[in-house]
């Protein structure tokens, strides 16, 4: 929608590649190719080649091939100049290597990989705050963002494919989680065995401007949301203590912002959660 409003369209594809790729890396996979999904009413070459360019531009930093697609005319089905956008990624991880979280132990250290922006969730609330409560225009510049509403929310999802796959292969990974709809309190217990609780220190990291803004501008609580933003974490990684350092450093080299968010601990609730501190 934002990208509708903007008549912007060479972004929202590395979004989609990104979703796609980020899902699949938790589990150890290496992409391999990518195929997509375009729907319009009426085909537009020039925002149909841009969407394209974009995935294109995800599927290169992702490092797989986009080997395809479907493109469809529906007409009187879209709005003019709207479209729908899907797809899909195939991976590829050998058994032994599967990262599924079993491996994690109390103790265990969580590191946190930042995000480049609000990535692709929660815009049902973001388009509420800015442009019901606010009145924005999507060209309003924001000061505290320092650039306009639209530029911002239109901010890519980062990809985190490569800078993944290159801590696995040099030290053990016990869990991995990333950060999309539900946050951090919904996506790390999914990695989590039982009884095992991911320990977060909120005061580990500085929340993105955009997040700050948001949630005071929208009055909106804490819980809420670390439930649905990702609030500047886009990927949590889990490793022993001993192994902190050294995928620290790891990841530094590869260009992220790490920060050492917290630990699993012991937990007698019948279902993995996470504690904040």
């Amino acid at each position: 929608k934002i990208a509708f409003m903007m008549g912007k369209h060479d972004t929202i594809g590395i979004d989609l590649v990104a979703m796609c790729v980020n899902d699949i890396v938790v589990q150890g996979a290496k992409p391999l190719f990518f195929l997509d999904y375009l729907s319009m009413g009426k085909l537009e070459t020039k925002t149909a080649t841009d969407v394209i360019t974009g995935i294109g531009e995800g599927c290169r930093m992702a490092k797989c091939a986009l080997i395809g697609g479907e493109t469809a005319e529906m007409p009187g089905f879209y709005k003019d100049n709207e479209y729908d956008l899907a797809g899909f990624v195939v991976g590829l991880v050998e058994n032994d290597n599967i990262i599924d979280g079993s491996g994690i132990h109390v103790g265990d250290q969580l590191i946190g990989i930042s995000s480049s922006g609000l990535h692709s969730n929660g815009y049902s609330l973001v388009r509420k705050v800015c442009f019901e409560i606010l009145g924005l225009k999507i060209d309003t510049y924001v000061s505290e963002l320092g650039r306009t509403i639209g530029e911002e929310l239109l901010t890519p999802t980062r990809i985190y494919s490569e800078t993944i796959h290159s801590i696995i292969k040099d030290l053990s990974v016990f869990g991995l989680a990333h950060i999309t709809g539900g946050g951090l309190i919904e996506n790390i217990p999914r990695v989590l065995p039982d009884h095992c609780a991911a320990e977060i220190d909120l005061n580990s990291w500085q929340m993105p401007a955009v997040f700050e803004w948001l949630q005071r501008n929208g009055n909106i609580e804490q819980q809420e949301m670390l439930r649905t933003f990702n609030c500047g974490i886009g990927m949590v990684v889990c490793v022993a203590p001993s192994e902190t350092e050294r995928a620290t450093a790891i990841l530094e080299a590869q260009g992220e912002t790490v920060y050492p968010i917290g630990e699993i601990a012991a937990c007698e609730c019948e279902t993995p959660c996470v504690r904040y501190l």
